[in-house]
């Protein structure tokens, strides 16, 4: 995870957690004069538009008041959704046995984008089949991941 994620997911980490919600992830992406940070939050019992409603004004006060990101951005605050992207070795054991996707920064089999079974987390790194061959990535590798939804 990138410094300037780890340092928001520390800082909204407790106002979240105030309003009962866990912080699934943050995602911070550059997008020249109109970047986006992304707040995704979860529930016991899911999440609604109200919940990521309320939870934007809290994170907006907090963020107004720190001021962590020097340039101009659009906060968006909602649920992982089904295809819900994994930040953290737990979120990706919770998955295990699950299909997911990830985007690589360095290649791993001469490939950046791999598609496959999450067979696997020890420690910081994730074993995950493709194609029938098991793949070891570590997760500071990973750009991306999301699970695979099925329907």
């Amino acid at each position: 995870m990138a410094t300037l994620e780890t340092k928001l997911t520390e800082m909204l980490t407790v106002p979240v957690e105030a309003l009962g919600f866990q912080l699934w992830g943050i995602e911070f992406v550059h997008a020249g004069r109109h970047s986006i940070l992304r707040v995704f939050i979860d529930g016991e019992s899911g999440i609604n538009i109200e919940d990521c409603a309320e939870a934007s004004r809290q994170v907006s006060a907090v963020l107004d008041v720190e001021d962590p990101i020097s340039t101009e951005y659009t906060l968006e605050v909602s649920s992982p959704g089904v295809d819900r992207p994994l930040f953290t070795a737990e979120q990706y054991a919770a998955y295990i046995g699950e299909d997911a996707k990830v985007q690589l920064t360095m290649p791993v089999a001469g490939s950046r984008n791999l598609k496959g079974a999450i067979t696997a987390i020890e420690g910081q790194m994730l074993t995950m089949t493709v194609d029938g061959e098991d793949l070891i990535v570590a997760l500071d590798n990973v750009r991306k991941g999301n699970v695979i939804a099925k329907f």
